[in-house]
């Protein structure tokens, strides 16, 4: 485990991934509404409203809860709403990493969460919504996936499916299209691919929410005729 203003562990990875942070005192952890699983006593809680709007339409909540540790250290247990992984990244001033709007988990307070808009054309085509979650600043940040995360290194160019896209850092950018022709777009069940170009890091996560679903159609029960 790397050692940075946090000390935290990660139990349960890749499948049911759960995190416990250590916050010294007087210091504040942001976390995803309604994933805090256990905590100390000595913890209290604000609820902010955080992203207005624009985070109401990613599809997440407009509310993010802040911990902070009084009358010394406590820890806080967080869970992801999805099982899968945990992943743990401390930013360095300046650096920026884009999250799929469901990714965002938690972070410290110097950690700037937004939305950014992706743009009409690359949003309802890429499936995964019109917005991307920004984190930018200094400080520690957790993120979460549908299933374990891989981390890439992208050097020139690389071609990610949209469902498995859990985020990546700035300096790249992306278009949205097909592998194939249309009749592949339609019949392959390969969908619609990102086309990465640039250098940086790509987060993707070994499962798509999308076959789940299609897998557990059949199953849902069934209003009598």
């Amino acid at each position: 485990m790397e050692h940075h203003k946090f000390e935290y562990t990660i139990e349960g990875a890749p499948d049911y991934a759960f995190v416990e942070v250590k916050l010294p005192q007087n210091e504040t952890l942001k976390v995803e509404a309604s994933s805090m699983a256990t905590m100390d006593t000595n913890l209290e809680m604000k609820t902010k409203m955080k992203g207005g709007l624009s985070r109401f339409l990613s599809g997440e909540s407009i509310f993010i809860n802040e911990f902070t540790a009084r009358n010394g250290s406590g820890r806080i247990g967080i869970a992801p709403s999805m099982p899968g992984d945990i992943k743990h990244l401390h930013l360095d001033g300046g650096q920026v990493v884009y999250l799929q709007n469901s990714a965002y988990l938690a972070s410290g307070v110097n950690v700037v969460v937004e939305t950014k808009f992706q743009g009409l054309m690359k949003g309802f085509f890429s499936g995964e919504g019109l917005f991307l979650i920004k984190c930018s600043g200094t400080g520690d940040l957790f993120f979460n996936s549908y299933g374990a995360i891989i981390e890439l290194d992208v050097n020139d160019g690389y071609i990610v499916d949209t469902g498995n896209i859990v985020g990546f850092t700035e300096g790249l950018e992306y278009d949205i299209t097909k592998v194939g022709g249309y009749k592949s777009l339609f019949l392959s069940g390969e969908g619609l691919v990102a086309k990465f170009r640039g250098s940086g890091k790509i987060w993707i996560q070994t499962k798509k929410v999308s076959p789940l679903i299609y897998w557990a159609n059949p199953f849902r029960p069934q209003k009598g005729s």
